[in-house]
């Protein structure tokens, strides 16, 4: 997660910014420089095909991101967990959200077959990936042994 100096890089969910954040004050509510507005705003960002590189490449901390689409039920279903697993584990670990609907090219690019689909990246590189809806317990722990 860290660097030699013990900062990491995160991308603002505002601006995109990409700011250095020292590893002691993650969780004192560092904000970008900005735009000013939170790093961490606990609930997942939404990216876009213009917006996935900056924040899952130049991420130095875990990115989970869930692509679903509006016409899915089990991601509706999952939804609630998503955000609330956001709260619970940032700034340790970033989730995200892409649209496959809105961003088909990011679905093609990683091969999306199914919805929902759970991607860990860390150094913009995918590492675990899960197919199907999880429970909110199911979905942290996935998570926890995924990205610790």
């Amino acid at each position: 997660m860290t660097t030699s100096d013990d900062r990491f890089h995160i991308a603002c969910p505002s601006c995109g910014a990409v700011n250095r954040v020292a590893a002691g004050r993650a969780g004192d509510g560092p904000v970008c420089g900005t735009c000013k507005q939170p790093l961490f705003i606990g609930r997942p960002v939404e990216l876009t095909e213009a917006s996935f590189d900056q924040h899952v490449g130049r991420s130095d901390i875990p990115v989970v991101v869930d692509f679903w689409a509006p016409w899915c039920a089990p991601c509706r279903m999952m939804a609630p967990a998503f955000e609330q697993a956001a709260a619970r584990l940032e700034p340790g670990v970033r989730l995200a959200k892409v649209n496959t609907e809105q961003s088909p090219s990011l679905a093609a690019r990683f091969g999306i077959r199914s919805i929902p689909t759970l991607a860990v990246f860390r150094g913009g590189r995918e590492v675990a990936r899960q197919l199907g809806a999880l429970s909110g317990p199911q979905l942290l722990q996935w998570i926890q042994a995924n990205t610790g």
